[in-house]
């Protein structure tokens, strides 16, 4: 069932990326008045096809799912003799320069604008997320050296604003890939304001995807280990823990919180713990067992009571037009912080591990499809994002490429020799295969690593 899912929402999100690229260059050939004679969704072979509207217009999906294109009347594909001159006016190559430009530059476009679209809708509906308040951090963390104790409330990262916990680990992502230290500001408990700073340079950027907070000591506030319902004859009733009782220590091993009691819990499948509790303003402490759980291969332990674990959440919302604004800056944000990712694994400051492929995208988008609409819409948008700035690379057979051959036909007046195309072309599909067979090669270490 998780499998058809994963599928299924991986479907969704290709389908919609394809069709929206597509339809940017489509919209704006037919704009520009060239003539269109297909519009695949899908590479290769044709599977299914209809033609509508004055030019008969081929809608078709081909075999291949990992793409799409829209065939315009070219003079390049082949022989166009028995095309009417009025149809000939409408050829891609006999339209300025400015048009192909307009043409080429539509999907990508169209990409960024599907990713504001969406991002502005969703800070209008206001998106539910955990409150930027840092847990406890252990004495041996960067972030204790740098003077954080826990209960903290973070307003800001190098001077940008943050609403909630998102907003702070996209700062620090953006932190680590400039390779400059964070500049934490902060609200303590006690309404207090101080800054804190954050060096990075010890996290490895192929970490940027896991929880790399918690490497720095940066981790989420939780609510005390309160226990709330107990399942009668389980393990933790046998032993004598009662709801409302809040864990204090575990084996002598202070708990700060109740996804600490869970791990402890969890790592000690069969063994007596020496649970140390607060009840009533008495402290007891009890011998508790957990029970042994076998799952996806591993043994974990079980006790059978409810554990308050869920942090303060905010809903961060904005009204219409600064949904928008917030939108813009997210979508140039996440497209800058692409580009400067590419361009450090070119030079070798960030490693080709952080290439994805088909098949880590169709993870996630199962992941956030199971976590709920906002997360998957979410991620879409980051898709969406990726897909445009990696299309206007200037690599032979991508958009960029094109553009990059129109950039030098306004400079120098005459378009790139056909020759030196068909060259470029070869050039550019062994750097996408290069590209695809490194995604894949990692897609492949993520999952048996």
């Amino acid at each position: 069932m998780m499998l058809l899912q994963t599928i299924l929402a991986f479907a969704v999100v290709l389908g919609v990326l394809i069709i929206v690229h597509e339809l940017g260059h489509y919209l704006v050939a037919r704009w520009c008045n060239v003539k269109v004679l297909r519009f695949s969704v899908g590479m290769g072979k044709v599977v299914w096809s209809r033609r509508f509207g004055t030019d008969q217009t081929e809608w078709a999906v081909s075999m291949l799912p990992l793409g799409g294109y829209v065939k315009m009347l070219d003079a390049r594909d082949g022989d166009l003799a028995d095309v009417s001159p009025q149809d000939m006016q409408r050829e891609f190559t006999r339209q300025s320069v400015w048009k192909r430009i307009a043409i080429v530059a539509a999907g990508p476009i169209a990409n960024f604008l599907l990713a504001i679209l969406l991002f502005a809708g969703l800070y209008s509906h206001g998106i539910p997320e955990p409150a930027a308040k840092l847990g406890a951090p252990s004495e041996q963390s960067i972030a204790w050296k740098a003077g954080l104790r826990g209960g903290e409330r973070v307003t800001a990262v190098n001077g940008e604003p943050v609403q909630a916990w998102g907003d702070l680990r996209w700062l620090m992502v953006q932190a680590v890939v400039d390779r400059q230290p964070a500049r934490l500001d902060v609200v303590d408990a006690a309404g207090a304001q101080e800054t804190a700073i954050i060096p990075v340079d010890s996290v490895p950027t192929e970490k940027l995807d896991g929880d790399f907070l918690a490497d720095l000591g940066i981790d989420l506030a939780r609510p005390p280990a309160v226990l709330g319902q107990i399942v009668p004859d389980g393990p933790g009733m046998l032993a004598g823990l009662q709801q409302g009782d809040e864990i204090v220590a575990v084996d002598g091993t202070p708990i700060r919180d109740g996804m600490a009691f869970v791990d402890a819990v969890r790592a000690a499948a069969g063994k007596t713990l020496q649970v140390r509790l607060q009840r009533h303003g008495e402290t007891l402490t009890l011998p508790v067992t957990p029970e042994t759980l076998e799952q996806g291969g591993q043994t974990f332990g079980r006790i059978k009571v409810e554990v308050a674990m869920m942090p303060e959440m905010v809903t961060a919302g904005s009204g219409p037009l600064a949904a928008l604004g917030k939108a813009v800056k997210k979508t140039w944000d996440t497209s800058a912080m692409t580009v400067k990712m590419v361009g450090k694994m070119i030079v070798g400051e960030v490693s080709w591990k952080n290439v994805t492929g088909p098949i880590t995208i169709a993870d996630y988008a199962g992941q956030t499809a199971r976590i709920g609409w906002i997360s998957y819409l979410s991620f879409i948008a980051f898709v969406s994002i990726s897909l445009g700035v990696m299309n206007l690379l200037p690599i032979p057979v991508l958009d960029g490429g094109h553009l990059l051959y129109y950039a030098v036909e306004v400079l120098t007046g005459r378009p790139v020799s056909e020759r030196f195309g068909e060259i470029a072309q070869r050039a550019g599909v062994g750097i996408l295969m290069t590209l695809m067979l490194v995604a894949v090669f990692n897609d492949i270490n993520r999952l048996v690593s």
